[in-house]
């Protein structure tokens, strides 16, 4: 699918984290890329996240799958949603709305989840603290558009949602199959299902938090040291009062907490690796049993494309020699020369071509059996 007569660099200036955007029907030709009773299917399967939200008068109530078969026939014509996350790396119909969103870095996007809702079915009034995407797949959604929220916006008391009291909508817009809205992170926003068979997939975008990335980057750190070094003062001088802690110790003693922190070398190699890593590890798909180099390189030199598997992540970082890391579904890989060309076409483009010559290289067969044998991609059929 493919976006027509949209315009990113307006985006980006005008709307990227600043206002929401209403943007109909822009595909080249819409279809819906998921059944109501393919999702519902989905949210029985005891490795998948899912949620089902009951609008029970003005409350909502929240259920976590995997739900039984049998728990929607019991639902009745009551108003309620289904909830289901990462649909897009489990159906490749689902991941091929991506592309078009690519004008944004890999890095930056989560994953797709997909709503189902009846008529009157919505999750309440709330805010995101990350950019989103709604795109209307089936039927029809109204959306009500409310003020900028931030931590200290009060809520609805509720166990399970996090709910805005007393909402009102500055914009209201009905979506059809096809439109598109974009919510910045913070604004308010209330969706509700206007007829049955309303499917909306929400396209999300990862945004760290500094006390995410502080507490991820600092337990890396903290793996290997075992015996690391201790507190050392060989120059020690006597003190005039013995309780205080001079300014010389507290100097060494930030330094040795800071030092490897400071490593921004080290620091963009975790990052690559913690950013990529699977939102759903248990959704493995290494191979069971691992594919042999004659074979990939028999598989390049046919000249077939080679494609990113469904939601897996791809994005590399640049080095200054020229190289590239490339950081696949957690996996960092060193790259150069032939191989990091390879890395950068499967980071730009959801379908490489590798050039039949490069069957040839060992560096490069390693490299696409390696992204092979852990499930990141898979060849294609020839063109």
């Amino acid at each position: 699918m493919q976006l027509k007569q949209f315009d990113a660099r307006h985006f980006l200036s005008e709307h990227w984290q600043k206002k929401p955007l209403l943007i109909r029907n822009p595909w080249t030709a819409w279809a819906n890329p998921l059944e109501p009773d393919e999702l519902a299917g989905l949210a029985c399967e005891e490795e998948v996240e899912s949620r089902l939200i009951l609008t029970i008068g003005n409350t909502w109530k929240l259920e976590h799958g995997p739900f039984p078969e049998r728990r929607f026939e019991q639902l009745g014509d009551r108003p309620w949603t289904l909830l289901v996350q990462s649909v897009d790396r489990l159906v490749p119909e689902v991941a091929a709305l991506l592309p078009p969103f690519r004008f944004l870095p890999n890095w930056r996007i989560d994953d797709i989840m997909v709503s189902y809702a009846t008529d009157g079915g919505g999750v309440g009034p709330h805010f995101d603290k990350y950019d989103v995407f709604l795109v209307q797949g089936l039927g029809r959604r109204r959306w009500r558009i409310g003020p900028d929220c931030d931590a200290s916006t009060a809520l609805r008391p509720h166990d399970d949602l996090r709910l805005l009291p007393g909402f009102e909508a500055s914009d209201d817009w009905v979506l059809g199959p096809g439109d598109i809205l974009y919510v910045p992170p913070g604004v308010a926003h209330e969706g509700i299902a206007v007829g049955h068979d309303c499917m909306t997939y929400s396209i999300g975008f990862r945004a760290p938090s500094s006390s995410e990335l502080l507490a991820g980057w600092s337990e890396h750190l903290l793996e290997p040291l075992r015996d690391d070094p201790r507190y050392a003062d060989p120059d020690l001088e006597e003190q005039r009062n013995p309780g205080e802690i001079s300014a010389e110790a507290i100097a060494r003693l930030h330094a040795m907490a800071t030092a490897r922190m400071l490593d921004a070398a080290a620091f963009g190699r975790w990052f690559g690796r913690y950013n990529s890593s699977p939102k759903h590890p248990e959704m493995d798909r290494a191979r069971e049993e691992p594919i042999e180099v004659d074979e990939v390189r028999r598989l390049i030199a046919r000249s077939l494309p080679l494609r990113r598997s469904p939601g897996s992540r791809f994005s590399f970082l640049r080095q200054e020699d020229g190289s590239v890391l490339l950081f696949a579904d957690g996996a960092s890989l060193d790259c150069d020369g032939e191989t990091a060309r390879v890395a950068e076409e499967l980071c730009g483009s959801d379908c490489a071509h590798v050039d039949p010559a490069l069957a040839g290289s060992d560096a490069v067969v390693t490299l696409v059996a390696e992204l092979l044998n852990q499930g990141s991609v898979e060849f294609g059929h020839a063109d």
